[in-house]
């Protein structure tokens, strides 16, 4: 294999944007899902040139094959997810190497009030919620109760998630984190839980709004990922936005926090400026939070096409030894039903000096393909599982 050296990775997870229902979306109630083609129905105006050039359009199956270009600049495919569930977790971790094979635990009815009781009590008050909602929906419902009472929202969703919401006018900010910090060392075993979630808000021009205050508490993956093996093999793993609570820091060298989707890009950028071998891992959550869950379709158009704006100038900061990878991680389709994440094959897009264009990957089984070809251009050993494209891509 010849030509440039691959020096750096920069994969960054567009997070939610699915692109077709995958084939058992069925058994998951998904049946009809498709992100990016109803953010096209309800925005079918989108400009996204720069994904486009990339190859973006031409993935096999995207919005019927309207957007695909004679020529483009970059290797594309879509690929399939291989664990139970299409939540947060999963998605990243496969994508990394790592195969979930039983799905987190959910609590659709609320958690039990065995564990209520237990968990109120270590907390030192008590709690009001405890359903499954839309986190903006129940800060409006219960937010005046809780700003007078100083009891946290506690809610959930179709995810093994136990979120926690408090103004943090009312609840100092430091105090919700020492509550999830509880949470994360009770939710185990019996009830066992994804991801515990400090979800801070306050009172700003008369409307309750979330901060950029968020925070994740997840469990540690159970083997070696990706962020393990080029770690220990001496490469840097740069985590930027909620990554390090996704992988709850395991196999990351450095990471950052973001407060919005271009803030991630900025940071990304800044990583971008050092000098290193390795891999930038960069989540952009808003799609998912912001528009996704909040069933936002023209939000979502709006936030890609701000995406697709800012695209020029990360590959303008990209070096001849540098190599682009887009994906997400699951779905979030603004047009279905509920507002919790939509089992789809997800996107896939690289581009770089070392990137034969035009190259098509078609339809891969795995997120994991991603982890195995980025462990295989480091040289640094073999993930759980996935196959690597390397071969495929490389000029």
């Amino acid at each position: 294999m010849s030509g440039t050296a691959i020096q750096r990775v920069i994969l960054i997870v567009l997070d939610s944007l699915g692109i077709g229902q995958l084939p058992d979306a069925e058994k998951y109630g998904d049946k009809g899902a498709d992100t990016f083609s109803h953010i096209l129905r309800s925005k079918p105006d989108l400009a996204i040139p720069g994904l486009l050039d990339l190859g973006f359009g031409n993935i096999e199956g995207l919005a019927g094959g309207k957007l695909a270009r004679p020529s483009v600049r970059g290797a594309f495919g879509r690929l399939g997810e291989r664990s139970t569930g299409k939540d947060t977790i999963t998605g990243h971790w496969e994508i990394a190497g790592l195969l979930t094979e039983t799905p987190f635990k959910t609590y659709p009815d609320g958690f039990p009030r065995e564990f209520m009781d237990a968990y109120e009590k270590a907390i030192g008050i008590g709690t009001i919620g405890n359903v499954a909602a839309s986190g903006t929906v129940i800060i409006e419902e219960l937010g005046e109760e809780h700003e007078k009472t100083g009891k946290p929202i506690v809610y959930t969703s179709a995810d093994s998630v136990f979120q926690i919401a408090v103004n943090i006018d009312v609840v100092p900010l430091e105090t919700l984190y020492k509550y999830c910090e509880i949470a994360r060392e009770m939710l185990v075993g019996e009830f066992a839980c994804g991801r515990v979630i400090a979800r801070p808000y306050r009172i700003t021009g008369g409307q309750r709004q979330r901060t950029s205050d968020r925070k994740d508490y997840a469990v540690s993956p159970p083997a070696k990922t990706m962020l393990n093996l080029l770690s220990e093999a001496g490469r840097e793993v740069v985590a930027v936005g909620k990554i390090s609570d996704i992988f709850n820091d395991s196999g990351i060298t450095d990471s950052v926090h973001t407060e919005s989707n271009m803030d991630g890009v900025d940071k990304t950028l800044e990583a971008m400026k050092k000098d290193f071998t390795g891999l930038i891992f960069t989540n952009l959550v808003d799609f998912d939070s912001k528009f996704g869950h909040r069933r936002d379709a023209t939000g979502y158009g709006h936030a890609i096409e701000e995406f697709d704006h800012r695209l020029p100038e990360i590959l303008a900061a990209m070096k001849e030894s540098d190599v682009l990878m887009l994906c997400a991680d699951h779905g979030n389709d603004p047009a279905h039903s509920g507002w919790d994440h939509t089992r789809e094959y997800v996107p896939l897009v690289i581009f770089g000096q070392p990137i034969k264009a035009g190259a098509d990957l078609g339809t891969r089984e795995s997120f994991a393909d991603i982890g195995a070809t980025i462990t295989e251009i480091f040289q640094s050993g073999k993930t759980q599982i996935g196959e690597s494209f390397l071969a495929e891509i490389r000029n």
